[in-house]
């Protein structure tokens, strides 16, 4: 492992190069701002990772013949410019983007990592980003690590030898936050509902956001509760203290929280730090639906950006304009699904911010849909729960026209007649 200066490291990058970018919180922004400064010395790098916290400079499009982005999610700071066409989206489950690299479907020439200081044994640590960046590390050609003794150093698939190492950049920034966010009524109506659907000795995946948050809250009087999920934020450390959450009933990892990756406060980062309960594991692990359904009362509370009234979720855009990506929506609604016990739940409010229903007769044009029809199971608003298993497609729009806003379902009604021929009966 050679100690250099991020202006030094990033040398190694070469035009034509693909460079991949750390995940989430754990994005080396001193490496990213300094591969940007290069921006007049190269063309034609490609820039791949998930979502990313911090600035993504390289989408500006005073960069555009130095730099394209190839997202595999898009997360906020990249959402202009793929509508824009200044950057690119590649839909993929999340379980399977580590085999993107391993495949060489996608290459990688450069990781650019951000990692823990190494042990008296010499291993750094991918800290709160496991995920598909292991992979990428594993098959780059060559790796710079932003080594930040802020990086918690955590247990499970993360661990790298300071001689898979090729350039190191020491700083001492903090690693981007983020807080518990503001739960009103809808958000704790959604996590009740959601939380009367969970029963004792379940396990749970859930993702960031006031819902997750809301259910999180609302589960104090639960017992026996385990955790395998792609991510998870500062609610589950409550459960854990009020124990709740023991893991003590999986047959998977009894005892430890199984996640890929992390997005919190400080205070999440401090308690998954040398925690030998938190394992971090590739999203090819933790996403595998042959696992998952191996785990019993497995539930995946998921959302969703619009459902139709035949239960096709939209969770990756809003029509034509990509917002974020398939992710492990389907990885875990499917494994949950088959799960002995399991539940698969899409919880989301009834209406949007501008008061526009979620519940529509058809998916906007150009949208994604991302958990089929077939695949759907549970459907939780603020009003209530739709369960659609079984169900026909006309019985399956009686259950949603029941949740959705109060204000809305006399359309929605009207809609779901005139899309149903045969009109008698058509709600039994």
């Amino acid at each position: 492992m050679k100690l250099v200066s991020a202006e030094e490291a990033v040398q190694v990058i070469e035009s034509g190069a693909r460079v991949f970018i750390h995940t989430a919180a754990a994005a080396p922004q001193r490496l990213v701002d300094a591969m940007t400064a290069r921006a007049h010395e190269l063309t034609n790098v490609e820039v791949v990772h998930l979502h990313t916290e911090g600035q993504a400079p390289y989408v500006r499009p005073e960069y555009a013949e130095s730099f394209r982005t190839n997202a595999l999610f898009v997360g906020a700071n990249i959402r202009q410019a793929v509508a824009d066409g200044g950057a690119d989206y590649i839909p993929v489950f999340l379980s399977e983007i580590p085999s993107l690299f391993r495949r060489r479907v996608l290459p990688v020439n450069i990781a650019m990592v951000q990692v823990s200081p190494p042990d008296s044994h010499g291993y750094c640590s991918l800290g709160i980003s496991v995920d598909a960046s292991r992979a990428a590390v594993d098959m780059a050609g060559k790796v710079i690590a932003q080594i930040n003794p802020n990086m918690p150093r955590t247990h499970g698939d993360g661990q790298i030898h300071v001689s898979e190492i090729d350039f190191a950049v020491e700083v001492d920034d903090p690693i981007p936050t983020a807080h518990p966010y503001s739960l009103g009524e809808t958000e704790m109506a959604i996590g009740r509902h959601v939380a009367n659907l969970i029963e004792d000795r379940s396990c749970l995946q859930m993702g960031i956001g006031a819902i997750p948050d809301a259910v999180l809250r609302s589960l104090t009087g639960h017992s026996g509760l385990g955790i395998h999920t792609e991510m998870f934020a500062d609610g589950v450390i409550d459960l854990v203290e009020r124990g709740v959450v023991t893991g003590e009933h999986k047959p998977i990892h009894p005892r430890m929280i199984v996640a890929s990756f992390l997005l919190g406060s400080r205070r999440l980062y401090d308690f998954v730090d040398d925690n030998p309960m938190v394992m971090m594991r590739e999203c090819s692990y933790t996403n595998d639906t042959a696992l998952i359904r191996q785990i019993p009362r497995m539930v995946a509370i998921n959302s969703a950006i619009e459902i139709d009234l035949t239960g096709q979720v939209v969770a990756d855009s809003i029509g034509t304009r990509l917002y974020s990506g398939v992710g492990g929506q389907m990885d875990f609604i499917r494994g949950a699904s088959l799960s002995e016990g399991g539940k698969p739940i899409i919880a989301l409010p009834s209406v949007t911010s501008r008061g526009e229903s979620r519940i529509v007769p058809f998916i906007k044009e150009g949208a994604g849909v991302v958990t089929t029809r077939a695949h759907v199971h549970y459907i939780v608003t603020e009003y209530g729960v739709a369960y659609l298993y079984g169900k026909n497609l006309r019985q399956r729009a009686a259950a949603l026209i029941e949740i959705a806003h109060p204000d809305h379902r006399d359309a929605l009604e009207q809609a779901a007649i005139e899309r149903f021929t045969r009109l008698r009966g058509w709600g039994c």
